[in-house]
């Protein structure tokens, strides 16, 4: 059976979605990950995870207050620029989510997302603690309005990894997955921490 997603904390505006994944190779093998279903009607929010037993993954992202008709659009990767300037054509278009299951290691690769259609927020799913200083830092360079929640495996290793995090600006909040939560190792970060325990 595979791992269902219990206390996911972090909850965001979501009415419509719309997934948009790489087009399959010619030879018409599709090599897109299988989805990951659940008991759930809405089915599980994440895909399969990683070695460490993290996914950014698909998150379903709700929020009650939001009362907008508003479509979401997401990625596991980022967007090219003209991707984004498609997106300009489709209604309601209120947020794009990107996930991903590493973290994008210099600015440059991001630079795209300054394209985003003007006044679309833009959430962001990170899994794991950042490589480096400049891993985290690189966000801070976008211009386009961010929301990013960071997936952790837990305490950090060291205390250089919160440090990083709280030099993200847009970081709204952080969630361990951990067995037993516990703020050890977390004193020093300045976001909402949040838990969340996986169960076969």
């Amino acid at each position: 059976m595979k791992p269902a997603a219990f206390c996911l904390a972090a909850v965001l505006p979501l009415v419509g979605c719309a997934t948009l994944e790489p087009t399959p190779p010619a030879s018409g093998v599709d090599h897109t990950p299988p989805s990951v279903e659940s008991s759930s009607p809405l089915g599980s929010p994440f895909r399969e995870p990683r070695a460490d037993g993290l996914a950014a993954g698909r998150p379903l992202l709700i929020d009650r207050t939001d009362l907008r008709l508003g479509t979401t659009v997401q990625y596991r990767r980022i967007p090219s620029a003209g991707e984004l300037h498609d997106l300009t054509l489709l209604p309601g278009l209120a947020r794009i989510v990107l996930s991903f299951d590493s973290w994008p290691r210099e600015y440059a690769p991001l630079e795209t997302l300054n394209s985003a259609p003007e006044g679309t927020e833009i959430v962001v799913v990170l899994a794991g603690w950042p490589p480096s200083r400049a891993a985290a830092e690189a966000w801070n360079y976008l211009r386009a309005p961010l929301r990013i929640v960071v997936v952790v495996p837990g305490p950090p290793p060291s205390s250089t990894e919160v440090t990083s995090l709280n030099a993200m600006r847009a970081l709204e909040r952080v969630i361990a997955q951990m067995d037993e939560p516990s703020r050890a190792g977390f004193e020093r970060l300045q976001r909402p921490l949040s838990f969340r325990k996986l169960v076969e």
